[in-house]
Parts: C-alpha cells; structure tokens; sequence
C-alpha cells in the first residue's frame, strides 16, 4: 500500500531533475522577430507589412497555441508577398526558439518557456527565381489604341500589382472611347513553372458606345438647381466621355459651396439607349467665422476676425464682414492700426466663369514711412478664360489722408485697375510645384490733392516651385517683382502710393518698408521702382515637421528706372509645422549688408508659407 505514493514521489523526483517544472512559464507568450533580408527592399517591406507576427506582437500578445497558429498563417501571407512581386517558387521558414515551425514538440516547448528572455522567432525567406511574363492575351475586340493602353509586354517581370493595374487601364481606356458599360474580368493567370513564365489573360466585353441621358442633380438644400445646371459644360446627346464629367465634377467642386461632388453614372442605359449621369452634392455651411493672427519683429503683431456667407442668394454669392487690428507693437510701427472690409462677389456673372466683385474698406496705419487713413471702394469684373488664366479689370476711389515728414495731404484717387493672372500651382498655403505669375498695371487720376498728375503703377511677379525628390518633400521655391511708376517723379506720388521694400512680403531680414532712400531723420522716403527676390529651399522631416533656408535681396530707386538702386541682402532659416489647414512659418533672417539704425535681426510668424 505504501510503495505506489512512494513510488510516484519517486517519480515526479526524477522528473524535476531531468526536465525541471519552471514556475515562470507565460501565458501569453512574449517573443521577438528577426525577419531576414533577401536583398530587395520593396519586397522586404511588403513581407514586414503582411506579417501579423510583427503588427500584432505588442498590440495583441497571445498564448503558445495561438502564437503557432499565427505563425503558420504568416506563411501564407510570406507566400503571398513573393507571389505579389514575381516569385512563385518563393519559400518561407518560421523557426521558434530554435525549431522549426512543424516540429511537434514546439508548443510543449512554448509551455515550458519562461517570461524573460523572450521567445526569439526568425523568419527566413528563399525567393527562387524571378518569373516573368509570358503570352499576353486580351480575348474580345478592343481597338489598338486600347490595346496600346495595357502596357504589358512579354519578358516583363511577372509583378502582380501590374498585371491586377493592367485591367484598370484596359477598362479606363474603353470608357475613354465612349464604352460607358464596359467589362474587363479579372486577369486569368497560368503559371509555367519549368519555364519559369506566366501567361495573362484578360476577358473583355467592350459593349456600345453610348451617348449621355438626361443629366441630373441631387442634394441641393439652399443652392439653386438652376445654377448648378448653367455651370454643368456636359449635354445629353453628347459621347460619353470620363474626362469632361469628371472636368465637371471638380468645377462644380472649386465653386465653394459644396463639401463634396460625385458623379454617378447610370448601370444601364435608358429607354432612347442613353446613359443618365447624376450629380450628387453635399453642401457645406453657409455661414463660417474665421480668426487669425499674425507676428514679426517689424509690423508687431496683428489679430483679424471674418464672417462670411457662401451662399447668400442661392447662387454661390459670397458676403464677407472682416475687422483687424495692426501694428500691435514692432519697430517699424508708431501706433496701432486698423482695418475693416465688406466684399461681396457674384459668381457666373453675365456668363460662366465670370464674377463680379465689389469692397468697400477703412484703414488705418502708422508706419514709420507714413501714417495713412483711407476709405477704399472698387468694383471688378474677373473672369478665368482657362484652366490657369485669368484677368480682372474694375474701377478703383480712395479717399486718404497721408501725413509724411509732419506734412498731411489729403487725395481723392480714381484708378483703372487691371490684372493678368497665371497659377498652375497645387496648393493655396503650401505649394509645391507649379508657376504663379502677374501682370498688373493701374492708371490713376488724381482728382483732388497735391497734385492732379495721372500716373500708372505697374508692376510683375511671380514664383516657381520645383519639387526635387519624394512628392511635397523637397521644394526648391522662388519669386521676384519688378514694379515701376510712370508719369509722375517720387515726391509728386502719394507717399502709399511710392514703392517700398523690405519685410516679408520683399527682403526678410530688413524692417518693413526701410529699404530704398531715406530722409535726413531716416524715415524712409519710397521711390518710383523696386526689385526684389527670393531663393527659398524647403524641406519637409518627418510627417509634420519641416525647416527652410532662404536668400533675400532688393532695391528701390528713388526717381528713376529700375534696378538702379543700393541692393540690400539677407539670408536666414525657418521652421515649419505642417497643419491641415497649412503650415505654421517661424522664420529669422538677418541683414547681409545692414542699413545704419537698421535692425540685427527680424523674426517672422504666420500661417502658410512665406510665399
């Protein structure tokens, strides 16, 4: 009776000498990877992106069963992953502390495992050949054009995102040809493992031609169907064309009032065998109240609140009420300034693409150069004439009054302002890439004041962004401005109405309006011309993150032509926080050859870019 207790004591005895019993066995099990590199990058990334191994490690620990069984269907995804990029013959090897993935004996193993060290699991790949593609077929009649588009040629490098593309490229170009109802099935795939090939081949039930139905609109709340219609390019009885609905769509879009436009067109063809194309839209607010705020050692600081309405008649009117206040501080300020305005614009005035616009505004300023109180009214005509043109011609008052050197002068200004306008550019805040550029010349008549000389201002600008390595990341961006007044020499000029430079809007680094000549208290005096220009680099680090280095210089003529003035230089760097809205700019440049009494530095903070 007693041998068998004794017996088995003996026993789990042994038991604990030979293969101890360890207390610290976890559940769940910690573990770490090592996935081997097989030398190709991309698909180096792709084996890390497909495995739940190394996505799920730290967000979802799991036991010693399950961390089997997610191993095992890792390689499946591993095979995938090579399959995806051209290797067929592909293999994948999991070993667990030591053992290979199908071993019986790894989850008692992973029982008995402690917490610490972590179970080490290394994963190794053997891609084999590369497969390449053999016959490229396409079954149904297509024309060469279409064929042309598929872009696949035998011997090409069997990639499986570029045979799945090569369908969406067949379908996109029947539907360019008018083939609305178009069909391409999914690539049919056959492997020829001695040769190491795969033949394609792709099914296509191209279907008629059709022509566009009745066109219609849907979601419309406080919008007029009306207006939408007038600015809808598309007719029924016209060939259906991707490329001009989708044109339509995003002008719809750019128009302001909506959050989003889709375009849908029908599954199958109406009773006259057309296709109807409906155009679904979500409106945004129609009201919207906007704060901002400004900062640089020159100007102080500046704060402005706006209230606008997107949709005041129902056909995309805009009504704006914006007030500010200025100067609040900085050194090239003796006071703090206002401003006030009301706008309002009419789109598709007259005719599509065409807007009316009529301001009206109050300003103050003290500034070191003048101090000026106006009354500004103007009315314009704009209108875009292409994708990147367009002008703008109105008629222009100002009621100033302008006190310089102690001396106040009251005028009453009747100007013609004109405008040619190009922007090929991708972004308002934060360009990348593309050209901006315009011409603006305004004859003004005086009509009372000092003097009752008409004169034109005239000026050119304009700035380029080339993008020079990943899309968005490395920008190299410039500008320049010529400006030139004709008719009247410097001091028969309205002091605001002379140019000036220096600031952020000309050369950083330089108090605000300080370059050109000066009088014996060394004010500035403003002249008859300026030159100015920027080279900028802008580098974006990290998701959010960016810096910039930058390279000012300028020069204002007192009563003469341009380019004929005392260039003034600076250079500084800049920091970028990227927003959804924009970046926020934090900038300090420096004077290269500084003025007597001018500042060692200025600093410069706003939201998107400095140009």
């Amino acid at each position: 009776m007693l041998f068998r207790p004794f017996a088995a004591w003996v026993g789990v005895a042994i038991l604990a000498l030979v293969e101890p019993v360890d207390s610290r066995a976890a559940d769940p099990q910690p573990y770490t990877v090592i996935l081997q590199e097989t030398g190709d990058e991309a698909l180096d990334q792709a084996l890390s992106d497909s495995s739940t191994l190394i996505s799920l490690r730290e967000n979802a620990p799991v036991g010693p069963f399950a961390l089997v069984a997610r191993a095992q269907q890792d390689v499946e995804r591993f095979l995938t992953a090579l399959q995806s990029f051209g290797y067929y013959k592909g293999k994948a090897r999991v070993e667990i502390a030591g053992r290979l993935l199908d071993d019986p004996g790894v989850p008692a193993l992973l029982e008995r495992a402690p917490a610490d060290p972590p179970v080490e699991v290394i994963v190794s790949i053997e891609s084999g050949p590369l497969f390449h593609l053999g016959k490229v077929n396409i079954q149904g009649a297509v024309s060469p054009q279409v064929r042309a588009r598929l872009e696949l040629q035998p011997g090409a490098p069997a990639v499986a995102p570029n045979v799945l593309a090569g369908r969406e490229r067949l379908l996109s170009a029947l539907r360019d040809e008018g083939y609305a109802l178009a069909k391409v099935n999914e690539p049919v795939a056959v492997l020829d493992e001695d040769a190491d090939t795969l033949d394609i081949t792709y099914e296509v039930d191209a279907g008629p031609r059709v022509d566009l139905g009745q066109i219609s609109v849907k979601g419309l709340d406080h919008v007029n169907e009306s207006f939408v219609h007038g600015r809808v390019p598309i007719h029924p009885g016209e060939p259906f064309n991707p490329a001009r609905i989708e044109k339509t769509r995003r002008d719809l879009a750019s128009v302001g009032v909506f959050s989003s436009v889709r375009a849908r067109a029908a599954d199958e063809l109406d009773a006259q065998g057309h296709l109807p194309i409906e155009f679904e839209m979500m409106e945004r607010p129609r009201r919207v109240v906007s704060l901002s705020g400004a900062y640089s050692t020159d100007l102080g600081g500046s704060l402005a609140v706006s209230w606008r309405h997107r949709n005041l008649l129902g056909g995309a009117e805009q009504l704006s009420l914006a007030a500010g206040v200025a100067q609040l501080g900085g050194n090239s300020t003796t006071g703090i300034g206002y401003n006030a305005a009301i706008s309002f614009i009419k789109p598709d005035f007259l005719r599509r693409d065409q807007s009316l616009q009529a301001n009206l505004g109050a300003i103050k300023q003290s500034l070191d150069a003048y101090d000026r109180q106006a009354i500004t009214g103007d009315l314009l005509v704009s209108r875009r004439f292409s994708a990147h043109w367009s002008y703008s011609v109105g008629l222009a008052a100002e009621q100033a009054k302008i006190k310089q050197q102690g001396v106040t002068s009251d005028y009453t200004l009747l100007s013609l302002p004109m405008v040619v306008k190009y922007d090929d550019t991708n972004s308002l805040l934060d360009p990348t890439q593309g050209l901006r550029a315009a011409a603006l010349v305004t004859p003004t008549q005086p009509l009372a004041g000092r003097n009752t000389t008409t004169f034109a201002s005239m000026q050119i600008s304009g700035s380029a962004y080339l993008d020079l390595g990943d899309p968005g990341r490395s920008v190299l961006a410039l500008r320049g401005l010529i400006g030139d007044v004709e008719g009247a020499s410097q001091f028969d000029l309205p002091a605001d109405k002379r140019f000036y430079a220096g600031g952020s809007a000309t050369v950083r680094g330089y108090r605000y309006q300080s370059i050109g000549p000066r009088f014996p208290d060394d004010k500035p005096q403003g002249g008859t011309a300026v030159v100015a220009g920027t080279v900028e680099f802008r580098q974006r680090i990290l998701d959010k993150y960016g810096a910039a280095i930058f390279v000012d210089a300028g020069q204002v003529t007192a009563d003469g032509p341009p380019f004929v003035g005392t260039w003034r230089a600076g250079a500084g760097v800049g920091a970028r926080y990227y927003t959804a809205i924009g970046p926020i700019r934090a900038d300090v440049a420096l004077p290269l050859n500084r003025q007597a009494g001018g500042s060692s530095f200025e600093l410069y903070f706003g939201i998107g870019q400095a140009f």
